[in-house]
């Protein structure tokens, strides 16, 4: 597995040449000043990012994100008001149109698996000078980033749970679908398309020669995917 995991670049039907070449719009949520500073500075010497608003708690990263409309939202997972991984899915299912790039510590796969559910970027943050720019930009284009230490430990655990038949992002879509989700919740919560949705399905129900629903749903729970 490589460090980033690429999907197909997107751009919507109404965006025009000029607003897909101008900078990349960011709004960087961390709740400690120094941290912001330092990304702030970071992502200020690229000429193709603009960090349009800071937060410092969960609220006001919303706000700016509702006001703003940023392509990449930068979160900390460590911030006031935050209720870990359940607030990260309701904020990316109130804005669909920003990606989520995750700043974190842990390096746990199981956590990482529940981040990407929501997310499209994973960054730890003692690599954040190394890794940011690069996963910002690959968020903007819709395209998923792993920093490459969690990365390996994500291909194991998805090794281990599927037997390495299906894709990263297929495993994703298989959880959610099996979860109960319509395939427009699930393109909402992964940033893609309904219409890839159902070529990820499409290509899942052919690997695993599955036919039904409840079928995904008895494959996910042998191999504990509902419980990863």
């Amino acid at each position: 597995m490589t460090a980033h995991l690429h999907l197909a670049p997107r751009l919507a039907e109404n965006e025009s040449a000029d607003e897909a070449s101008a900078p990349i719009r960011v709004v960087l949520a961390n709740r400690h000043a120094l941290m912001r500073s330092g990304l702030r500075r970071l992502l200020a010497e690229e000429q193709d990012i603009e960090v349009v608003a800071e937060a410092e708690d969960l609220a006001t990263a919303t706000a700016h994100v509702h006001s703003a409309r940023p392509q990449v939202l930068v979160l900390g997972l460590s911030m006031p008001g935050e209720s870990g991984l359940e607030a990260l899915g309701e904020l990316g299912e109130q804005a669909p149109a920003t990606q989520i790039v995750v700043l974190t510590m842990n390096e746990s796969a199981a956590f990482a698996q529940h981040v990407l559910a929501a997310a499209t970027g994973l960054v730890l943050k003692d690599h954040a000078d190394s890794e940011l720019v690069q996963a910002v930009r690959l968020a903007a284009r819709g395209e998923e980033y792993v920093s490459p230490r969690v990365a390996k430990r994500l291909q194991v655990l998805r090794h281990s749970l599927t037997g390495g038949e299906l894709s990263v992002r297929e495993v994703e879509v298989l959880r959610l679908i099996a979860l109960g989700h319509t395939s427009v919740e699930v393109a909402r919560k992964l940033g893609i398309s309904p219409r890839t949705v159902e070529t990820h399905r499409a290509h899942i129900h052919s690997k695993l020669a599955v036919r039904t629903r409840a079928e995904l749903v008895r494959y996910a729970l042998r191999r504990g995917l509902l419980r990863a």
